[in-house]
């Protein structure tokens, strides 16, 4: 089993950084999974937000957080983190952490997403 644990979200105004953290644990968890960031809002559809390879570092961002979000992990530890800086108020949503079995995947899609955290919430407002 692989479970994953969101942490680090909250109210923030615009212009302030986060950083949120997801940390994996369990049996059948691997350093070799990678690891991707998504959130939704209600009433539409997950968007993806980034993702980091098991392996190697390898990272893809969606177009709308390139140059202010950040993601990283140190290898051998099971904990990824999204530094989120100069957010905005559409960045608002809960972000979700998801783990992908295959191989240096840096798939956008959530459906090739095998694992999920239950979410942590971040809300940018004045």
């Amino acid at each position: 089993q692989v479970q994953l644990v969101e942490s680090g979200g909250g109210l923030v105004q615009p212009g302030d950084s986060l950083r949120l953290s997801c940390e994996a644990s369990g049996r059948s968890y691997s350093g070799y999974y990678s690891v991707g960031w998504f959130r939704q809002v209600p009433g539409k559809e997950r968007e993806f937000v980034a993702v980091i390879s098991g392996r190697g570092g390898r990272t893809k961002y969606t177009d709308s957080v390139k140059g202010r979000f950040t993601i990283s992990k140190h290898d051998f530890e099971n904990t990824v983190h999204l530094q989120m800086n100069s957010l905005k108020p559409e960045d608002t949503a809960v972000y979700y952490c998801a783990a992908n079995t295959a191989l240096n995947s840096l798939s956008p899609r959530a459906s090739d997403y095998e694992y999920w955290g239950q979410g942590t919430q971040v809300t940018v407002s004045s």
